[in-house]
């Protein structure tokens, strides 16, 4: 009789376009089938970037999880895992955090949780609330995983992780997917915005206060008004949406900029946008290790960022990119500036970061990394619970 694979459910807030949700979807189409099954539980709900899973064995379950602390989710949410039983619990960021001892009062033996970055809410503090909570949840979770190195000296130093139960692993890019195109500016989806004689920068990301897109407004702004005899070739790519928009463009109306400016929204053809850029920009207030930097140095493109987070882990300053302060827009504009006046160093630069990309960040290293940490779990069947939590049979915490 051929034994089941283990199950592993995924928890998450949601499953719409992100750098965190790609990181899933990435991560259940690429493990070996005989190897793991999958199930995806959305603790709120799912769009259509479900339909990214290539495998017809997941399911994706939504619990839609009114505003508010959602005991009744946490309820519904136990009764699911003592039936679905599975394997391995895995968690990710702070919103799914609190899951841990509902998984644990399930009977779920093994227990992992990934950090992929910080909210606005806590850039600066190191014993704020959500520090709190994640000192109140360390003891239920057998195996953290930090998505760059400022994450997992954060959650050594600040939350008390244990060495011995931490984990750092680097997202990995799809780098058949996302890879230079020399037709995309003619034939991809810019053809009638950018001309091939252009100079066009981008971005890619959710139109959020963290991620700053109005610093890259701001910046475009002051570069065009620096170069005015350049002013006509200069063309900004921003793909995303959010609360920051209705900003974002009334600060390009503002400088008569609309004609060179595109803001398509959300978009499901990023790999042949990313290609028809010269320059990508990345204006963050904080970063874990951004999936968009990675994409756009898979697609040989010069990265100017943000110094936060997992950003400087990514970028090599001078070499296949730029590092600058957050929320500096004039230090932002100066930083494209240096493109303008010297367009080889961004090709420089651009073959530079796809080569560090296929030699450090590839998807198959992130695969077997993970799949390494669930078979360490695995492997150790009568884990002890972490920090001595107690958990009878029946599933109750004591």
């Amino acid at each position: 009789m051929i034994p089941v694979p283990p199950l592993i459910a995924h928890i998450v807030y949601s499953l719409h376009v992100g750098g965190l949700e790609n990181g899933v979807v990435n991560l259940v189409n690429r493990l070996p089938a005989q190897d793991f099954r999958h199930v995806i539980i959305c603790l709120t709900d799912y769009g259509d970037f479900r339909h990214r899973i290539q495998r017809a064995d997941v399911d994706v379950i939504a619990l839609h999880q009114p505003p508010g602390q959602g005991l009744g989710t946490k309820w519904q949410l136990w009764r699911l895992l003592r039936r679905l039983s599975p394997d391995i619990v895995h968690t990710r960021n702070i919103a799914a955090l609190e899951c841990q001892p509902v998984a644990a009062a399930a009977g779920v033996h093994c227990r992992i949780h990934s950090e992929h970055g910080r909210d606005l809410h806590e850039l600066h503090g190191k014993t704020g609330r959500y520090t709190a909570i994640r000192r109140l949840m360390r003891p239920f979770v057998h195996r953290q995983i930090a998505l760059s190195r400022d994450l997992e000296r954060y959650l050594r130093e600040d939350v008390g992780v244990a060495p011995d139960r931490l984990t750092q692993v680097y997202n990995g890019v799809d780098t058949d997917r996302f890879r230079p195109d020399p037709a995309a500016r003619t034939h991809g989806p810019l053809a009638g915005f950018a001309a091939p004689e252009d100079i066009v920068f981008g971005t890619v990301g959710r139109m959020e206060k963290v991620k700053d897109p109005l610093n890259a407004a701001l910046a475009f702004v002051q570069l065009c008004e620096r170069h005015p005899s350049l002013r006509p070739r200069l063309k900004l790519v921003m793909v995303g949406n959010g609360s920051e928009r209705p900003k974002v463009e009334a600060t390009l109306r503002d400088a008569g900029l609309e004609r060179q400016v595109w803001l398509p929204g959300a978009r499901d053809d990023v790999p042949y946008l990313l290609s028809g850029l010269d320059v990508f920009v990345l204006p963050s207030l904080f970063e874990g290790i951004s999936n968009t930097i990675l994409e756009a140095m898979a697609c040989g493109l010069p990265v100017v960022a943000t110094r936060t987070g997992g950003n400087p882990e990514l970028v090599v300053d001078g070499e296949t990119g730029q590092l600058v302060p957050p929320a500096a827009p004039d230090v932002l504009a100066d930083a494209l500036a240096v493109y303008l006046r010297a367009p080889d160093l961004a090709r420089r630069h651009g073959a530079a970061a796809r080569a560090w990309v296929l030699d450090r960040f590839s998807l198959d290293a992130m695969v077997a990394s993970y799949a390494a940490a669930y078979r360490r779990l695995l492997g150790q069947a009568d884990l002890a619970p972490p920090d001595d939590v107690a958990v009878s049979e029946a599933g109750a915490v004591r």
